[in-house]
């Protein structure tokens, strides 16, 4: 069947797996509205998978093993044929995929920014000494400790339902969480501040999102390629390829922004300690063309400044 790009497609409905969190659905069904406006005559079935991530959500990511956690269960889903491809927040997808698959499109990209959402209203710099807020993510926590050191920093592991709940029962004063999180639930309201990226470095991929399929399979390579932003993959490439040189952000606090502007793509880089003694960050300016070449330049020359020890562990 050929739909409205004239692409000609051997099946009539493609099933989209997801996992079946109310925020990973909103996102899958963006994909699945803008490939079903591309392709009028396919019909687009969603399918729930639940992953490992989604199972435990007391442990903290690094405990139950990082990236991956809500990748694995959909990559077995698209092995067996039960799915055609995958929509993953391209954050937790980890650098390095098995041969068997391939990221086919990052489609245009959300707010890649932390947000800050405060009980009281009131902006992150403005809390009391002492205040309590909330994060599961190293990455922040360390820029947190560094933007604001008298904060009481509290592990906090849920989707952002539950993260929400836990900072309306009154026990925390804040929590931070990715912006493009809050847009896509339409909760833009109750966001206190988009905190600013010369403080908070955001993770590898976030506000984007990725569309995974078999390697091999050619026709649905072809078929979400209409999808594609290049300028956002283009950024997300050479943010991947800097997370990736430094050997996948296993044992250290990594994060690393990347935007095109006309001829130009800027990236920021940074790695820290995991007590937030010591941060270390990079900028660099190149052509768009050569995104993965540009992420392991910026890798080498924070390696060079002592990141090596960081993600060792043996600089704190």
């Amino acid at each position: 069947m050929t739909g409205k790009t004239g692409l000609a497609v051997s099946k009539t409905t493609i099933t989209v797996g997801s996992r079946g969190s109310r925020l990973a659905l909103l996102q899958t069904e963006l994909v699945v509205n803008l490939l079903a406006e591309r392709y009028p005559h396919l019909s687009f079935r969603l399918k729930k998978i639940k992953t490992g991530g989604d199972i435990n959500r007391t442990a903290s990511l690094a405990e139950l093993g990082g990236l991956g956690l809500f990748v694995k269960e959909l990559e077995q889903a698209l092995l067996s044929g039960e799915i055609d491809m995958a929509v993953h927040s391209l954050k937790d997808v980890p650098t390095e995929l098995g041969a068997e698959f391939k990221l086919a499109a990052v489609p245009i990209r959300g707010d890649a920014r932390d947000a800050f959402v405060s009980n009281s209203g009131e902006p992150l710099s403005r809390l009391p000494q002492g205040a309590c807020v909330g994060t599961g993510s190293e990455r922040r926590a360390v820029q947190l400790k560094a933007f604001r050191p008298d904060i009481d920093i509290q592990p906090l592991r849920g989707n952002i339902d539950t993260r929400l709940n836990k900072l309306h029962s009154g026990k925390i004063d804040g929590i931070i969480v990715a912006a493009a999180a809050m847009l896509r639930m339409g909760w833009d309201e109750r966001i206190t501040e988009y905190l600013p990226v010369e403080h908070f470095l955001p993770s590898v991929g976030q506000g984007a999102l990725a569309i995974e399929i078999k390697a091999a399979d050619r026709e649905m390579s072809d078929l979400v390629s209409v999808v594609n932003y290049e300028p956002a993959w283009l950024s997300v490439r050479a943010e991947r390829a800097f997370l990736s040189a430094l050997g996948g952000g296993c044992h250290a606090p990594i994060a690393a922004l990347g935007t095109v502007s006309g001829n130009t793509l800027h990236i920021e880089g940074m790695v820290a300690s995991r007590d937030g003694s010591r941060i270390l960050r990079v900028s660099k300016d190149a052509s768009p063309a050569m995104p993965e070449k540009t992420g392991r330049l910026m890798a080498e020359r924070i390696l060079a400044m002592g990141a090596r020890e960081l993600i060792s562990g043996n600089g704190k």
